[in-house]
């Protein structure tokens, strides 16, 4: 059974709160101030304290759906060519990486108060249909993870548009506020595909299993270094990067979305962190990385700047 939890949304002005609004004033003007403190000028209704503000942010959401893309399903995590979504970094049950959602909820409520809607190979213009799915069970924290099978095509000539990756983004933001206007949503950076390069070049097996077709607009060629070679690779990160300011702009004008601040985009990964099948998705390392980044930014009082 899923209970739903009692709406946060600040409270209307009662009745009594705006009579002294109206009323102080004018006593004022009228010089009626007997029940002042001697010398102080203030009526009681002055010192008294204003109530805080109800937060906008809530860091500790009871419910979580995962959208978007193969990192968040744990392909190649625990086996060749297979989801594993026991370690996914969003609602995974691994007890080594501890997933976001058995952080925030526990272990026991982890398993049956998140959903993952997100698949495999997906790109940015399937994330409205999982909105649309995520909805549905009425969570209060959507988490997103998706843009990088958008940069990673067989060519660069085939990446996404900037202008259809906002256009997909914001649909999928707009099919969320018109089920769910006060659900939160977490939205983190696409990652440094040009560090995946840098770092899994420098593995033999890696680059073979690149040559079946992995990511080949950043991955093809790696030890080519001429300047089409890296002309390429330079647009493609060009890319990413434009894909984290969409998401960064958009998230912005909704006051109940968090972007990471680009922390998966910056995070200095290694082979540790990398699939041993692949050398492109996270490893179960890897995934654990995300749930802590993933935790950090959720729990914390402010937003990553």
């Amino acid at each position: 059974m899923r209970g739903q939890r009692r709406s946060r949304g600040s409270r209307g002005v009662t009745a009594a709160a705006l009579a002294v609004a109206v009323l102080v004033p004018l006593g004022a003007l009228a010089g009626c101030d007997s029940a002042d403190e001697p010398g102080t000028g203030a009526s009681s209704a002055e010192r008294r304290p204003s109530p805080s503000p109800t937060p906008t942010w809530d860091t500790s959401p009871a419910s979580i759906a995962a959208l978007g893309d193969s990192i968040t399903r744990g392909f190649d995590a625990c086996t060749v060519l297979a989801d594993c979504p026991e370690v996914s970094w969003a609602t995974g049950s691994d007890a080594k990486v501890r997933s976001l959602a058995s952080r925030l909820l526990g272990a026991k409520s982890g398993t049956t108060r998140s959903w993952n809607h997100a698949k495999s190979g997906a790109r940015i213009a399937e994330l409205p249909a999982q909105m649309t799915r995520a909805v549905a069970e009425k969570p209060e924290l959507v988490t997103v993870m998706v843009g990088a099978n958008d940069a990673c095509r067989d060519t660069v000539s085939h990446m996404t548009s900037v202008a259809d990756f906002r256009s997909s983004f914001e649909t999928s933001m707009k099919k969320l506020r018109e089920g769910l206007p006060r659900t939160q949503v977490y939205v983190s950076s696409v990652p440094d595909l040009k560090r995946l390069w840098s770092e899994g070049r420098t593995n033999p097996l890696g680059k073979q299993i690149w040559k079946l077709g992995i990511c080949q607009s950043m991955l093809g060629d790696p030890d080519v270094m001429d300047a089409a070679a890296t002309q390429r690779r330079d647009t493609v990160q060009d890319r990413v990067v434009a894909y984290n300011k969409v998401l960064k702009d958009v998230c912005a004008k909704d006051r109940h979305c968090r972007y990471d601040g680009g922390a998966v985009f910056d995070f200095r990964f290694t082979g540790d962190q990398l699939s041993q099948w692949d050398w492109f998705h996270p490893s179960r390392n890897g995934q654990q990385r995300l749930a802590e980044i993933a935790y950090r930014n959720i729990t914390a009082k402010e937003p990553p700047a």
